[in-house]
């Protein structure tokens, strides 16, 4: 069996149905990191995948031992895969890129020789997203503007979740509990000296997109939730222009009543009134909603995920007991 030594690099890399493209992605990983002689390791975190994922990183981890496994019980979306990995790391540096190729493996090497120059975060910043339709390309960049306009901790544009971190982000990550996790934002977060490395982005080898159109919305909306509070003050400076507005209705109806001659008794004007009064309820009622359903969320304590099965971690591998719950089999 390949590999033995304690890693200084760790690669996280979740997989949902990529049996078409993993045998791929282990092999120009393994070239790449090769020829860096540089110890390493390569955990696959499996997202309950229906497919024979599971089966080859399995056979993969039979063969080399840098290899290693967590096997989710069901799918529990990308970010809580990648947090799972994020766990289970034990290098002195951690990357996390997709299984599909779109992450050049090459910007690794680059992304090593910022992180030796000092640097503690150094993220992925795509030049070029090749492969991508242009309502995708539009609409990330629409959002990265967005939720940059509204949150008080800047985030990169046009980056994603592409990005080496040093150890001591990494621990400082893990002692972040929320569960609507927007990773890219919670490394913002913590800070530490961050720097970019442009790259393109590749299409899928092989296979199709996990993040369809109803995901990457999710994902977008635990950003600017989890980010800023600026929904809200939206809702409210909402409530006092339409209560404004209200009054100087007000006011007008009753001058016409009073002055003139002109006022006219319909319903036409009271049914918009009470549409739009409603609609403005029902839009300020749904961001409370979300900001309400997250606390809701995070009082149940419930792990982030469970895990099934893992191939290749020391049975006495420290995981805070609080984030996940271990059914494996044996």
């Amino acid at each position: 069996m390949i590999g033995d030594s304690e890693p200084i690099l760790s690669i996280v890399l979740p997989c949902y149905n990529e049996q078409e493209s993993i045998g791929e992605t282990y092999s120009e990983l393994t070239r790449v990191l090769g020829s860096l002689h540089l110890p390493f390791e390569m955990i696959f975190v499996d997202d309950g995948s229906s497919d024979d994922t599971p089966r080859l990183l399995a056979e993969m981890h039979a063969r080399d031992s840098r290899v290693k496994v967590i096997c989710l019980s069901r799918n529990f979306g990308h970010q809580i895969a990648l947090s799972a990995g994020l766990e289970h790391a034990n290098g002195q540096a951690v990357v996390f890129m997709d299984a599909d190729l779109q992450d050049p493996p090459e910007v690794v090497a680059t992304m090593i020789q910022r992180w030796n120059d000092g640097w503690d975060v150094v993220y992925g910043m795509r030049a070029e997203r090749d492969g991508e339709s242009w309502f995708k390309r539009s609409a990330a960049r629409i959002f990265y503007r967005l939720i940059n306009s509204i949150s008080q901790i800047p985030i990169p544009l046009d980056t994603g979740d592409f990005r080496l971190m040093d150890r001591k982000v990494v621990d400082a990550l893990l002692t972040l509990p929320e569960r609507d996790r927007f990773l890219r934002g919670m490394v913002s977060w913590v800070g530490f000296s961050q720097t970019a490395v442009s790259f393109r982005r590749a299409p899928r080898v092989a296979g199709t997109t996990k993040y369809p159109f109803w995901k990457m919305a999710r994902l977008a909306a635990d950003g600017m939730l989890s980010f800023s509070v600026a929904p809200l003050r939206i809702a409210t400076m909402l409530g006092l222009t339409v209560s404004f507005v209200s009054m100087v209705g007000v006011v007008a109806a009753i001058a016409a009543r009073l002055f003139t001659t002109h006022w006219v008794t319909g319903w036409t004007s009271l049914f918009l009134a009470v549409l739009f009064l409603g609609g403005v309820q029902l839009v300020c009622l749904g961001i409370f909603g979300e900001y309400l359903g997250r606390i809701y969320g995070e009082t149940k304590h419930r792990p982030l995920y469970v895990v099934r099965e893992r191939f290749g971690f020391r049975s006495s591998a420290a995981v805070p007991s609080s984030r996940v719950l271990s059914v494996e089999l044996e």
